[in-house]
């Protein structure tokens, strides 16, 4: 046989032998942990049965214990409960007797009562009887009287409430005029009181308005600028703002002179913007003044603005808030509108304050009282007539309106705040420093040489310079004629002549200007 086949039959019995023997040994060695495992397990049992038990008998001592906690906890309550129950029902016992005792007493006082009761009405009919008897004896006294002066009881009444009468209407009149000279002497008193408390809470400025404004240079050599070739750039500036320019030898300095604030604030910023920039010549000084108005517009609605919340105005209609602001390039009687009427709206304010009306009111009327002397057209109603109809047309208050209208008596005074708008008006034009009446009288006489010339037909502006020495008329090249301008000139000088006084003498010149003007695209 081969060797080879008999080692492989050997390995194989081999092999089968040790599986045979391996089982043995698995099956025994399985056998004896199951046993093992048998014997673990009831030993475990065991112990869970004793811990069981054990459990159980602590779970029962707890119950116990804590059912007699709840036991005694629940006694505690029901005795609690019915202690309560019993001192209440003590109470209510209390309570019953205290009633009962009120009741008894009660029925004694009705008893009581009862028979003051009857006493009175006793008391009473006896008091009928003695009346009934007194009035029969009164009626025969008055006869007996009657008898004796042959004048009956009512003839005797009649003569003496008569009597009575005119004694009373004597002393009531006296003593009426005693009351009234008191009042006037009270009264005056509390007036000035209040009149200078008035005046002494408010602080008034007493700078004056004057009619020239200084224009500063950085140096002289802008004169000649602002002066052009042969003058023509000052009279374009003279003639698109209507204000003199003054270049004499003060140095670094132009003087702007006119009566109308308002024009010598356009010029001034008109003669800022074109040193500034540094082109002056006639069409760029009639570009940057048409700017400068538009801009002192805007400047204008500013300061109305800013001055109605500063005095805590509120709900002004916007046209009035603009009139607001152009008082503040007005002037009467040298002193500034828009100052004068904040001036005035304070003094209101705090003497309605003092006399317990309503100081808003009288705040808003104050303000207010001088705008018909800021009308954006001209009107032959006085100021304070057309300062009334401006407040109606835009929904002021009823007593505003009056207040406006009769602050110069030339409406009569329906409300309360118009004698006090009167009063702090006087008091704030009235006072030492606050105007200058020739200042006032000398601007009427320029506002009056403008409107005369501007009256004539064809005439689109007319400015009063050098002082009202000299008017300047700008006529329409298109309606006027070089003929027409000067008749024209000459019929102004005649009339000035003839209607108005003034020193010295007036200069007037009439300016025709053909301008023909197109644009290349």
């Amino acid at each position: 046989m081969d060797p080879n086949i008999l080692y492989i039959i050997i390995g194989v019995a081999a092999l089968i032998v040790g599986l045979v023997v391996g089982k043995l040994i698995f099956a025994k060695n399985t056998r004896l942990k199951v046993e093992e495992a048998e014997l673990q397990s009831q030993t475990i049992l065991k112990e869970a049965e004793l811990r069981a038990e054990t459990i159980r008998k602590e779970k029962e001592l707890e119950a116990k214990e804590k059912f007699v906690q709840l036991k005694s906890s629940h006694d505690k309550e029901v005795f609690e409960k019915n202690k309560k129950i019993n001192d209440t029902e003590n109470k209510i016992r209390q309570k019953e007797q205290t009633i009962n005792q009120k009741e008894a007493g009660l029925d004694k006082q009705v008893k009581e009562n009862e028979a003051i009761k009857e006493n009175l009405n006793r008391q009473i009919e006896l008091v009928n009887i003695k009346r009934t008897e007194l009035e029969k004896h009164q009626e025969e006294h008055i006869r007996r009287l009657e008898k004796i002066a042959n004048l009956s009881a009512e003839d005797a009444k009649a003569q003496l409430i008569e009597s009575l009468k005119n004694e009373a209407q004597s002393k009531a009149l006296a003593l009426q005029q005693e009351i009234i000279e008191d009042a006037k002497l009270k009264a005056g008193k509390e007036a000035r009181k209040i009149v200078i408390q008035t005046i002494q809470r408010t602080a008034a400025e007493h700078a004056i308005e004057n009619t020239i404004t200084v224009f500063h240079l950085e140096s002289d050599e802008i004169k000649g600028q602002i002066i052009g070739r042969e003058g023509r750039n000052i009279r374009a500036i003279e003639a698109a703002t209507g204000v003199d320019l003054i270049v004499d030898d003060t140095p670094e300095a132009i003087l702007l002179s006119s009566f109308d604030p308002l024009r010598r604030e356009i010029a001034r910023l008109s003669l800022q913007r074109l040193v500034a920039d540094g082109r002056i010549h006639p069409a760029r000084i009639e570009e940057v003044v048409e700017k400068t108005k538009k801009q002192i517009e805007e400047q204008v609605m500013e300061i109305g603005e800013r001055t109605v919340i500063e005095l805590g105005i509120h709900g002004l209609h916007k046209e009035l808030v603009r009139m607001v602001g152009r008082m503040r390039f007005r002037s009467s009687y040298g002193q500034n509108l828009l100052m004068h009427s904040r001036e005035t709206a304070n003094l209101c304010a705090t003497m309605a304050a003092e006399l317990g009306l309503n100081a808003k009111l009288a705040k808003r009327a104050g303000l207010l009282h001088d705008i018909g002397k800021v009308p954006d057209e001209e009107s032959e109603l006085s100021h304070a007539l057309l300062g009334a109809k401006l407040a109606e047309k835009y929904g002021e208050n009823p007593a505003v309106v009056n207040a406006i209208g009769a602050h110069h008596d030339e409406m009569e005074m329906q409300f309360v705040i118009s004698p006090i708008v009167q009063a702090c008006d006087a008091i704030s034009g009235a006072r030492p420093g606050a105007r200058r009446e020739i200042m006032q009288q000398y601007l009427q006489r320029i506002k009056d040489l403008e409107n005369l010339a501007m009256a004539y037909t064809g005439v689109e502006k007319a400015y009063a310079i050098q002082a009202g020495r000299e008017l300047r008329v700008i006529v329409e090249a298109d309606r006027v004629t070089d003929q027409e301008s000067d008749k024209l000139s000459f019929e102004i000088a005649q009339k000035i002549q003839t209607e108005m006084t003034f020193p010295g003498q007036i200069k007037v010149t009439v300016i025709r200007e053909k301008r023909a003007v197109n644009v290349a695209r």
